[in-house]
């Protein structure tokens, strides 16, 4: 990987604009979803497209509340520099970027692949407090800290 500097502020931002737009995205499938709701009501034939649109709100309900704990979760996230691997870290690893603060999984920003992982997983509970240099091994892969930001 070649070394390039990462402004935490706008990923930071680009995080949370992913969030926004996925809440967005959910916010549309539900209302369809309710709307779809409220036809098939006016009529009694339906009873099991009436229970799987129940079913599907009730799911797009437990992504919103999901979706929303992670951007209270961003509010917590700061882009203060530190030394050690911490929430609102990011690690550059001899294999993969990290940005320690949801659990958002892979995304591209600025061209180069990172992960949001939640400093509850089990890969960022490994790095935590570690600095650059130091090396882990986690699911049988070794991998070292290059830098962190």
């Amino acid at each position: 990987m070649q070394k390039t500097v990462y402004d935490k502020s706008e990923l930071r931002n680009f995080v949370n604009d992913s969030l926004s737009g996925k809440v967005k995205t959910l916010e549309f499938y539900l209302n369809f979803s309710l709307e779809a709701s409220r036809d098939i009501k006016k009529t009694s034939k339906y009873d099991s497209i009436r229970e799987e649109i129940q079913e599907e709100i009730y799911h797009l309900d437990k992504q919103m509340v999901s979706l929303k704990s992670m951007q209270t979760q961003m509010r917590k996230v700061l882009n203060s520099e530190s030394d050690v691997v911490k929430l609102g870290s990011l690690v550059i690893t001899n294999k993969a970027r990290f940005y320690i603060s949801v659990s958002l999984g892979e995304f591209f920003f600025q061209g180069d692949r990172f992960y949001a992982i939640s400093p509850e997983s089990p890969m960022a509970q490994t790095m935590m407090g570690m600095k650059p240099g130091d090396s882990f091994i986690l699911n049988r892969i070794s991998q070292e800290i290059v830098e962190i930001f």
